[in-house]
């Protein structure tokens, strides 16, 4: 793994809105790489970071002007943030100034390819996307490239952004959890392997409707030719049907499941099968039909990659989990705490509940669409919920169509003491943070509200242990 030579952008202009987690390293980049890189942000602090990075930097390459746009004339593309809208629901200014001015709007992602490209590597690029799992698979796939001896490098809308990762060797592979928003800004990206997960309704205002969602997920295997590798999960009705027209190439399909035998790859009795016989055995930490699936996508594109199927049998085995996907943070008198803060929406909620037999919920935060009507079907499971947040009346309301006991907690600092004393109770052996909603209304990120569900659970379980010696 090496840097990106120094003159790979010469005489190229990028101007770059938005200097979050994609932006800043996208400046850096660029700008190491020769590029003349104008940046700029609404926010105070994002541009204040860029100042102290120029500051104490050396630029042999490009030049760095921290300055905001009145035009993009003459500028190659304009990477653009990617929770910064483009078209849906209002483009934002500086989406418009690229339209007048005919330039491209593009994703770090897309750059990245083009600098491997450009730089003479045959790395390949593996491809994840899916309303859910993405981060899961993703994870596990890079871990069983990196346990068979392959150069990887994992990022995108997970982990390191896609311009702060290295350059590989032709026998590398770049593995990219993709969303919708960085797969709708792709000009020349092809994935050699890719994979769409699932599909249930999430981000329409960005996307208009379900249609429009759906066509962006797709960009997913543009491009793809018959050398390369397309999986679809057909676990929900949207991917089943897509399955059908991914099937006609043109590249070569395979199709995955969490049960489903008539599948490529599936999960059954514990394990991952093919062609009616046992891959890979499913460790602890991915629980769940959903995890059946996220690790078959996995071994499929590993095997597409060339990783001998002992080596990928022994990277399932031996993944130990992402943080915030049903991660066990404590355990205490038979009760065990589980932050699953990573279900921000009803389906991925879905995925835990089915999981545990009897549970004591907490649920809540700022609802998506639908809310949590869908999870009827998990209801029985669920011994009492507290709930959370901004939206936890809403929730309440459903729960009592349903007559399932609750209790509006507000706060997480009054929901998990309550929980633990109706586990222990009840002799419910799981309290189960799986909010179906984003984090916003309380936290910076899901990653803050799992954080401070764990640092929660710890609390009460030491105050047993001190109250009880125990």
């Amino acid at each position: 793994m090496t840097a990106f030579p120094p003159t790979l952008f010469a005489g190229k202009r990028f101007a770059v809105f938005g200097l979050g987690r994609n932006g800043l390293p996208a400046v850096r980049t660029l700008a190491a790489c020769g590029a003349s890189v104008q940046a700029w942000d609404d926010g105070e602090a994002a541009r204040h970071a860029l100042a102290e990075h120029i500051a104490r930097s050396r630029h042999d390459g490009g030049d760095i002007a921290l300055w905001p746009f009145d035009t993009l004339e003459g500028f190659d593309a304009l990477i653009l943030s990617p929770g910064i809208a483009h078209v849906l629901p209002t483009p934002h200014p500086i989406a418009l100034m690229a339209r007048d001015a005919g330039i491209p709007i593009l994703s770090d992602a897309e750059l990245l390819y083009q600098a491997v490209r450009m730089a003479g590597s045959k790395a390949r690029f593996a491809g994840i996307t899916g309303t859910n799992g993405k981060s899961t698979t993703t994870a596990l796939l890079a871990h069983i490239l990196s346990g068979a001896g392959v150069p990887v490098a994992a990022g995108g809308n997970l982990g390191p952004a896609a311009l702060s990762l290295p350059l590989l060797p032709d026998d590398g592979v770049y593995v990219l959890e993709m969303s919708s928003y960085m797969l709708e800004r792709l000009l020349t990206l092809r994935f050699d392997t890719a994979c769409l997960l699932n599909l249930t309704p999430d981000h329409l205002d960005r996307h208009g409707d379900m249609a429009g969602y759906t066509r962006a997920k797709c960009e997913i295997f543009a491009r793809q030719s018959a050398l390369d590798h397309a999986v679809i999960g057909v676990d929900d009705p949207l991917c089943a049907q897509l399955a059908t027209t991914l099937a006609r190439g043109p590249a070569r399909c395979e199709s995955i499941s969490g049960s489903d035998p008539a599948c490529s790859y599936y999960g059954k009795d514990g394990a991952i099968w093919h062609d009616g016989a046992t891959v890979a055995p499913l460790g602890p930490t991915l629980p769940g039909a959903h995890n059946a699936q996220n690790a078959a996508a996995a071994l499929a594109m590993a095997h597409f990659l060339g990783v001998a199927a002992a080596a990928a049998a022994q990277g399932v085995l031996s993944f130990p989990g992402l943080p915030h996907r049903q991660q066990r943070v404590a355990e205490c008198t038979g009760v065990t705490f589980i932050d699953d803060s990573k279900a921000t929406n009803a389906d991925a909620a879905s995925r835990a509940l089915s999981c545990y037999d009897r549970l004591v919920w907490i649920a809540g935060g700022m609802a998506k669409a639908g809310g949590i009507a869908t999870l009827a079907p998990y209801f029985g499971r669920i011994v009492h919920a507290y709930l959370i947040g901004r939206d936890a009346a809403v929730l309440g309301a459903t729960l009592d169509e349903h007559g399932v006991a609750y209790t509006v907690s507000e706060t997480l600092e009054n929901a998990v003491p309550a929980a633990y004393t109706l586990a222990c109770e009840a002799r419910v052996p799981v309290v189960l943070l799986s909010p179906a909603c984003a984090s916003f209304d309380q936290f910076a990120g899901f990653e803050a509200r799992g954080a401070r569900f764990a640092q929660l659970a710890k609390g009460v379980c030491a105050q047993h242990t001190d109250a009880t010696g125990a």
